[in-house]
């Protein structure tokens, strides 16, 4: 089995070798959509390309709430490991099995009957509208599917194993990669063919997933019985403000693009290349993140408080080495870089300008991921949605629009670099000096 206990050994190479397989599946989600959007933009064109995008606006807020909901699965299963609590741990992934699976499929419910109404609120052109409407529907459907293999590869880091997720992830990929122009070019089925090739391949990818863990017993898995109160209590009382802090930092970045949308088409279609950017270069800064948080929940779990702020520590120097070393690439090779999405002169020089700028802040907002990983290892998720709307809506919105004020179209990034910094001096006090170790989900549990 695959399995760590990282209540001890040595931290530092526990750190790099737990979080290096989480960047690359990471990695491998950001290429799923880019995969996507490749195939439906080359054969369906710019309109099919647009009606995927504004769908997955809304499917990237709903997979954003269940990665919230899959940091308390971290939390609550890497502290019942830590215990050695065998039975604890089993009941309480029976309860998330019952409760995400109900979840989900309230959600998908809800989802499919309003996918016609989300589309219209969101202001899609006419052109678009009935192909986003169907691409959504089609995606609720199949929105288990989801849930599912993302939660097992979340229940398998929490037991100390970043490996074995990889597979389920590639998989995912590769089938999405052959369907899409099976069913697209050589079935002619349109925008419904790219719907139907994402839940196929990750329908399959969790049945595999699912079989895989229980073959090998990689996960406790048992024939799901109604959870406990209390364990359904912990779970929600976890869950939802986790999941609510993703959904803030979507909004979040939202309420940015309304900023940016302000100087015109040429820094829209910079900024949109750099974010494409931005999303691979803060992989490992987020990787990083989810590893800290399995290592000090089942630190937390075993009451070795020591080794938690040793794994604070390492996890923040580490972060600082990497994010430095891809500063120095991107200021570098920033031009380039955009140049590869977008050939606007204009738009390639405001990315490039940006990235530029920004990239000088990348390893405070990586301490953010860090630290804000070691607190939420201790169940302290409605402080970790608070730092998140301190981050986002009392100093990242409000400053990029000032600097922007100030500083015309290069104000975005300087206002976004400085609220990296102050929020990662927020986020170090929280630490520093935050109630979160008081936090005790065994006691909760209990009473």
């Amino acid at each position: 089995m695959a399995q760590q206990d990282f209540t001890k050994g040595k931290i530092v190479k526990q750190i790099w070798l737990f979080s290096l397989p989480i960047m690359l599946a990471n990695l491998l989600q950001v290429s799923y959509q880019f995969i996507d959007s490749l195939w439906v933009g080359n054969i369906l064109g710019a309109n099919a390309l647009g009606a995927i995008a504004v769908s997955s606006t809304v499917i990237f807020t709903i997979l954003s709430f269940i990665i919230g909901i899959n940091n308390a699965t971290l939390t609550i299963l890497s502290q019942q490991k830590g215990q050695g609590n065998d039975n604890g741990l089993k009941s309480y992934v029976n309860a998330f099995v019952v409760v995400l699976t109900i979840l989900a499929v309230i959600l998908g419910i809800i989802g499919f009957f309003m996918s016609e109404w989300i589309v219209t609120i969101l202001g899609t052109p006419d052109v678009m509208s009935a192909d986003a409407i169907l691409y959504l529907q089609i995606n609720f459907i199949g929105i288990l599917f989801l849930f599912g293999y993302n939660f097992i590869g979340t229940v398998m880091r929490a037991l100390g194993d970043s490996k074995t997720p990889i597979r389920y992830v590639l998989l995912a990929v590769i089938l999405n990669a052959i369907l899409d122009p099976i069913f697209l070019y050589g079935l002619e089925l349109g925008i419904e063919g790219a719907a139907y090739a994402t839940i196929l391949a990750q329908g399959i990818a969790f049945v595999y997933g699912f079989v895989d863990a229980l073959r090998r017993n990689l996960v406790p898995f048992s024939k799901p019985t109604l959870p406990k109160r209390e364990e359904v209590y912990t779970i929600l009382k976890l869950g939802i403000p986790s999941g609510l802090q993703m959904t803030v930092i979507s909004a979040g970045v939202m309420a940015i693009m309304g900023v940016v949308n302000t100087f015109g088409e040429d820094v829209v279609a910079g900024f949109g290349a750099a974010q494409r950017l931005d999303s691979i270069i803060m992989l490992p800064a987020m990787a990083l993140g989810t590893a800290v948080n399995s290592m000090a929940g089942q630190n937390i779990g075993a009451e070795k408080w020591e080794r938690v702020h040793q794994i604070a520590k390492y996890g923040v120097i580490i972060n600082l080495f990497i994010m430095m070393l891809i500063s120095i690439v991107v200021v570098l090779f920033a031009k380039f870089a955009t140049g590869l999405f977008i050939k606007e002169e204009a738009a390639v020089q405001f990315g490039a300008t940006y990235l530029t700028i920004i990239a000088f802040f990348y390893p405070f907002l990586g301490i953010n991921f860090i630290l804000n990983g070691i607190v939420r290892a201790a169940g302290a998720m409605v402080q970790v949605l608070v730092l998140n709307i301190i981050s986002f809506w009392l100093l990242r919105v409000p400053l990029t629009y000032l600097c922007s004020i100030v500083l015309g179209e290069n104000g975005i990034a300087v206002g976004m670099g400085i609220s990296f910094i102050i929020s990662s001096v927020i986020a170090f006090l929280y630490y520093k000096y935050g109630k979160w170790s008081d936090i005790d989900l065994t006691k909760q549990k209990e009473q």
